[in-house]
C-alpha cells in the first residue's frame, strides 16, 4: 500500500471561494493508502513547495496528490519538488479542482462534492501508480518555418542567426505574404516595401536558410526534436538555374486572361507569371490550369523566346523529405468571403471593393499605377464611405465574432493618404468604435480627424444600393445625432474581416496541433506559453495564432524563434515515460495497433513466447518508446486488449472510475 499526501490548494479565493478546502482535507483523510493531508493558500509557492517536502521527509510518503489548477499549468511544478523531496516525479497526481469545478460552480456545497470525488480519484489511481524513468531523444539541429510572410521570414533570420539551419516552405511562388501587397504601413506610413524587401533579400541570400517556395507542406511524422516532414515541391515548369528573370516570358505569352492573385484580381496576368516585382526567387512559374500549351498542346511561346532556355515543360512535382528538430507555424491570413453580405453590393459594383483591393489600388506597382480611381470607369472619385467590421464582431453568424484588430488602424491610415493626396476628395468613415490600443496608435486616429478632417461617423451601414448614373447610395445611421442617413459616394470601401489561411486547419492536422472554433491555432498557455503550441516542438508565430499587426506579429516572430533556438541548442530531450507496452502473452499479431499508430512507434517481431509452459514462436508488437508519445490510440484499439499505457493503465482508469462512482 502506497503513502500517500494529500495537498489542497485555495489558490486565493479561486479555489476557497466555491469550494470547502478543510471539508476535501478531512475526507481525503479517510481514503486508503492517505497517511497526510492538509491544505495552503497557494501550493504552488515556495512555502507550499516547502510543506510538501516536509511532509515527504516526516510521514515517508511514497505517493502525492496535489487538489489544484489545472495540471497544464503545475504539474511540472509538483512533479519537480516531489523530486527533490526524493519521490519519482511519476508518482505525483494532480486533481483539478480549479478549472473542473470551482470555476464551473456557484453552490459551494456542490463545488465542494466535486472536490472530493476528484480527490478521491487521484488518489486511487496513485494507489496503483508506479516509479517511471524517463528516457532519451536526439534533437535534429534544423527548423521548419511554414509560411514565407513577415512572421516566417523573421522567424527564420532569428534561427538562421543563432547557427541554425532553416528552411522556410511558402505555398506561392515568392516569398512575403499579405505584407508585400501593403502600399503604406501605420502607424508611420513607411513604404511596406521599402521594410520588407531587405529581409526578403536577407533570407534569400542567408547561408543557413533554404527557401521552398511554390511548395507545401505534405506529410509529418515523429516527435518533438525528431520531425520528418514530406515537402511537395510544385513544379515551376521553369528551371530556376538557368533563368535570369528578365520577363521576356511574360510579356509575349498570349494568354494574359487569368485574375491576378497578387492584385486580388482587380487586372489579368498571364499564364506565366512573377507575382512581383521585387519577388523572390525572381523566376517565373507557369499556371498549368490556364497554360495554352499544357491545355492543349500548341503554343510553346514562353519556350521559343526564353534565350536561356530556362522554359521545362516536363518538369514534375518533387518530394523532399527533412528532418527538423523544431517547427514554426507562420501560415498567416487572408480576408473573408463576402458572399453572405449582399447588402454592401460588393459581387454588384465594381466600385465598392475591399480594404486590401484598395491597398493594390493606391500602390504604384497595383493595376491603377497608383493612381485613385473608380474601376468602373477610371474616374476620379470626389465621394469616398469606408465602413468599418464588415464581417468582424459579427452577430448575424455570417462573419466572425472577433475584432480583426488592424481595421480601424489601416481605415485611418487609408483616408489620411487620400486626404493628403487627394485634397478636394471627402472622406467618410462608419464605425461601430474606434479602437487603436498600440503605441502612437490613438494620435495617428486623432491626426485622420483632426489634421486631415475625415469624418467619422459612429455608426452601422445598412444597405449600398448601386444607382443608374454609377453613384452608390449608402445607407446608413448616426447613433450620436440618432438619425438616418442617406449618402451618395463614387466609392465605398470595406474594412473586411480577417481569417486564418485556409489551409491551416490540414497543417493543424499534420501536426496534430490544437486550433480554436475560428481556426486560429492555440497556444498552450495564452498567458505563460503564448508562442507554444500544446504539441511540442511546434511554435506559432504572427497571425496564424491571432490577429495582429505588423509590429506585433515581428515580435511574435522573435519570441517563437528564441523557443525555437532554445529547442535546437540541446542535445539530447527526456522523452515521456509514459509509453505504450504489449502483454506479449494476450497480443495476436493482428497488426491494429500498429496501423492506428500516428507517430509509426509500433513495429512486430517474431518472438519466443512461453505461454504458461507452452514455448511457441509469435508475432508480437514491439514498441519503439523513443516515438511513442503515450496517446493511447492503440489501448483502445487492441481487440486483445494485450496493449495498456505506462501511468494511464487500464487498471488505473478503472480504478478512477470506481472511486468517482462510490
Amino acid at each position: 500500500m502506497q503513502r500517500i499526501g494529500v495537498f489542497v490548494c485555495h489558490c486565493g479565493s479561486n479555489i476557497a471561494a466555491t469550494v470547502d478546502v478543510e471539508k476535501v482535507v478531512e475526507y481525503a483523510k479517510l481514503e486508503p493508502g492517505v497517511v497526510h493531508a492538509e491544505d495552503y493558500q497557494y501550493m504552488c509557492s515556495e512555502a507550499g513547495q516547502m510543506k510538501i517536502a516536509e511532509a515527504v521527509k516526516d510521514k515517508n510518503l511514497t505517493g502525492i496528490v496535489v487538489c489544484s489548477c489545472s495540471p497544464r499549468m503545475h504539474e511540472t511544478t509538483f512533479r519537480n519538488a516531489a523530486k527533490r523531496a526524493g519521490i519519482n516525479p511519476y508518482m505525483v497526481e494532480i486533481a483539478n479542482i480549479r478549472e473542473h469545478c470551482s470555476w464551473i460552480h456557484k453552490d459551494i456545497e456542490e463545488g465542494t462534492e466535486k472536490a472530493v470525488i476528484l480527490a478521491r480519484a487521484a488518489i486511487a489511481k496513485v494507489n496503483l501508480n508506479a516509479p517511471l524513468e524517463p528516457g532519451e531523444s536526439r534533437v535534429t539541429k534544423r527548423a521548419l518555418v511554414i509560411g514565407g510572410g513577415i512572421a516566417g521570414i523573421q522567424t527564420a533570420l532569428d534561427i538562421a542567426d543563432a547557427g541554425y539551419e532553416v528552411d522556410i516552405v511558402e505555398k506561392t511562388p515568392s516569398i512575403g505574404g499579405r505584407m508585400s501587397q501593403l502600399d503604406k504601413t501605420f502607424p508611420t506610413l513607411d513604404c511596406s516595401a521599402c521594410i520588407l524587401t531587405p529581409k526578403m533579400v536577407e533570407a534569400a541570400a542567408h547561408e543557413k536558410v533554404n527557401i521552398y517556395t511554390y511548395s507545401e507542406v505534405d506529410k509529418v511524422s515523429g516527435f518533438v526534436g525528431d520531425f520528418t516532414v514530406d515537402i511537395k515541391k510544385k513544379a515551376r515548369s521553369v528551371d530556376m538555374d538557368k533563368c535570369t528573370g528578365c520577363g521576356v516570358c511574360s510579356e509575349k505569352c498570349p494568354m494574359k486572361k487569368t485574375p491576378s492573385e497578387f492584385n486580388r484580381g482587380l487586372e489579368n496576368r498571364s499564364a506565366i507569371y512573377t507575382p512581383f516585382a521585387q519577388a523572390i526567387p525572381n523566376v517565373p512559374v507557369i499556371d498549368r490550369e490556364n497554360c495554352i500549351m499544357f491545355k492543349t498542346g500548341k503554343c510553346g511561346v514562353c519556350s521559343k523566346v526564353c534565350q536561356a532556355g530556362a522554359i521545362d515543360y516536363e518538369q514534375q512535382d518533387e518530394i523532399i523529405t527533412e528532418n527538423y528538430g523544431a517547427i514554426v507555424v507562420a501560415t498567416g491570413f487572408d480576408t473573408i468571403k463576402l458572399d453572405d453580405f449582399d447588402e454592401y453590393a460588393y459581387n454588384q459594383s465594381k466600385d465598392v471593393i475591399t480594404s486590401l483591393e484598395l491597398e493594390r489600388v493606391m500602390n504604384a506597382a497595383g493595376p491603377t499605377k497608383g493612381h485613385l480611381e473608380r474601376l468602373s470607369d477610371g474616374k476620379a472619385p470626389k465621394e469616398i464611405v469606408f465602413i468599418q467590421c464588415v464581417g468582424s464582431r459579427d452577430v448575424t453568424c455570417r462573419g466572425k465574432e472577433y475584432c480583426s484588430k488592424i481595421c480601424c488602424m489601416y481605415t485611418a491610415k487609408h483616408a489620411m493618404l487620400i486626404r493628403d493626396k487627394y485634397p478636394d476628395v471627402n472622406v467618410t468613415v462608419f464605425y461601430i468604435d474606434v479602437r487603436t490600443p498600440g503605441k502612437n496608435f490613438d494620435e495617428f486616429y486623432r491626426r485622420a480627424v483632426e489634421e486631415y478632417q475625415v469624418n467619422y461617423i459612429k455608426g452601422q451601414v445598412g444597405k449600398v444600393m448601386p444607382q443608374a448614373d454609377g453613384k452608390l447610395l449608402v445607407q446608413g445611421v448616426d447613433l450620436l445625432d440618432n438619425r438616418q442617413i442617406l449618402k451618395e459616394a463614387d466609392m465605398v470601401v470595406l474594412a473586411t474581416a480577417i481569417e486564418p489561411e485556409a489551409g491551416v486547419r490540414k497543417i493543424a492536422t499534420m501536426l496534430t496541433a490544437s486550433i480554436d472554433t475560428n481556426d486560429f491555432l492555440t497556444e498552450a498557455h495564452p498567458k505563460l506559453r503564448p508562442v507554444e503550441s500544446p504539441t511540442a516542438g511546434v511554435f506559432l508565430s504572427g497571425v496564424c495564432q491571432g490577429p495582429k499587426d505588423i509590429p506585433e506579429t515581428v515580435a511574435q516572430a522573435g519570441a517563437a524563434a528564441v523557443k525555437a533556438i532554445g529547442l535546437l541548442a540541446k542535445d539530447k530531450l527526456m522523452t515521456n515515460p509514459c509509453t505504450a507496452k504489449a502483454d506479449e502473452l494476450l497480443c495476436n499479431g493482428c497488426s491494429t495497433c500498429a496501423n492506428v499508430c500516428p507517430y509509426g512507434a509500433i513495429t512486430y517481431e517474431e518472438k519466443e513466447i512461453n505461454d504458461h509452459g507452452i514455448r511457441e514462436n509469435r508475432r508480437v508488437a514491439a514498441v519503439n518508446t523513443a516515438l511513442c508519445q503515450g496517446c493511447g490510440a492503440c489501448t483502445v484499439t487492441c481487440p486483445s486488449g494485450a496493449m495498456d499505457l505506462q501511468g494511464f493503465s487500464n487498471r488505473q482508469i478503472l480504478a478512477e472510475v470506481d472511486a468517482i462512482c462510490r
